[in-house]
């Protein structure tokens, strides 16, 4: 795993962040450093998929990047289980089919090149999960998707949703960013990393309220919704159709 040194150099001009080759080559450092208690959330999200994905039906990973998530799922679900990786990046993908198959997956699996700014095709699927993923989908576009998940979700089917989230109120939110900050420190980022990456997400991470996504959620029609991670600014959800 690379070191992720991409905002080590000061620039002149920070470019709008990019899930090219770079970032695909340090992609596992950057969120494990970045992501508070990343490996947990992995452990958790394979637990709950585990007991939702029923036999012989699909299980998509929305913005698989590098197919971590699928190798902690793994092991949980049944191996008739079909794997399906999206993500926008052919880079990424590149990565994903690597991993998947030097850890030797043995579910079946399919990797689709996709912008999920679109409409996505879902067959079978007992289980959809979003590992921040829909944090980079453009604002408007965010309750088409999910209702599209919804609509194509077997009936009993699983949402799994891990989101950066904004405070509810406004001292929260800028009281719990300069934890964050902290955290990031903590992992060896430095203030200039940590202000460059800021700025070269600013248009491309666009976080929503808690209460929006859980909104959003129940107006796509799921029937429960629980929280089960929350640290400061990052959550996970799942949602039962």
């Amino acid at each position: 795993m690379s070191t992720d040194n991409i905002f080590k150099e000061k620039a002149e001009h920070v470019s709008d962040f990019q899930f090219n080759s770079d970032v695909v080559n340090v992609f596992d450092d950057m969120v494990s450093r970045s992501v508070p208690f990343y490996l947990e959330i992995h452990r958790m999200m394979a637990e709950i998929a585990g007991t939702h994905a029923k036999p012989n039906t699909s299980l998509y990973d929305l913005g698989c990047s590098t197919g971590t998530n699928f190798l902690s799922l793994s092991s949980k679900i049944d191996k008739s289980v079909k794997l399906v990786g999206v993500d926008e990046s052919p880079q990424m993908l590149e990565s994903c089919e690597k991993n998947l198959n030097e850890h030797k997956i043995e579910n079946p699996f399919a990797l689709k090149n996709f912008d999920l700014n679109k409409e996505v095709i879902i067959e079978n699927a007992s289980v959809v999960v979003l590992c921040l993923t829909l944090q980079f989908v453009r604002p408007l576009n965010r309750a088409k998707l999910i209702n599209s998940i919804y609509s194509q979700l077997n009936p009993g089917g699983c949402l799994i949703l891990v989101e950066k989230v904004i405070g509810e109120k406004n001292q929260f939110n800028r009281e719990f960013i300069e934890y964050y900050y902290d955290f990031k420190r903590r992992n060896n980022y430095n203030d200039m990393e940590i202000a460059q990456k800021r700025e070269a997400l600013e248009n491309i991470l666009v976080p929503f309220k808690l209460s929006e996504n859980i909104d959003m959620i129940f107006e796509a029609g799921f029937a429960e919704c629980e929280t089960f991670f929350k640290w400061y600014n990052f959550t996970g959800i799942v949602a039962i159709k």
